[in-house]
């Protein structure tokens, strides 16, 4: 399954491919990859897992807004 994420408020690319690491540490993720430039995270897994991203997202950095597009 493939979902689309637009994420809005990481600071830098570095930023991006540390959120991008915490996403495919998600059990069921086969791989989270996350775009700086058009600030899209796509994430291929075995079910949803918008619950577990969320989640990462709230306590990854102030501000950090994620909203599934796909």
């Amino acid at each position: 399954m493939e979902s689309i994420y637009l994420v809005k408020g990481l600071d830098c690319a570095n930023c991006a491919r540390e959120f991008e690491e915490k996403v495919n540490k998600i059990n069921g993720v086969d791989e989270a990859t996350m775009n700086f430039m058009s600030l899209k995270l796509i994430v291929n897994s075995s079910s949803d897992c918008t619950n577990e991203i969320n989640e990462i997202a709230k306590n990854f950095e102030d501000g950090l807004v994620l909203r599934k597009i796909k």
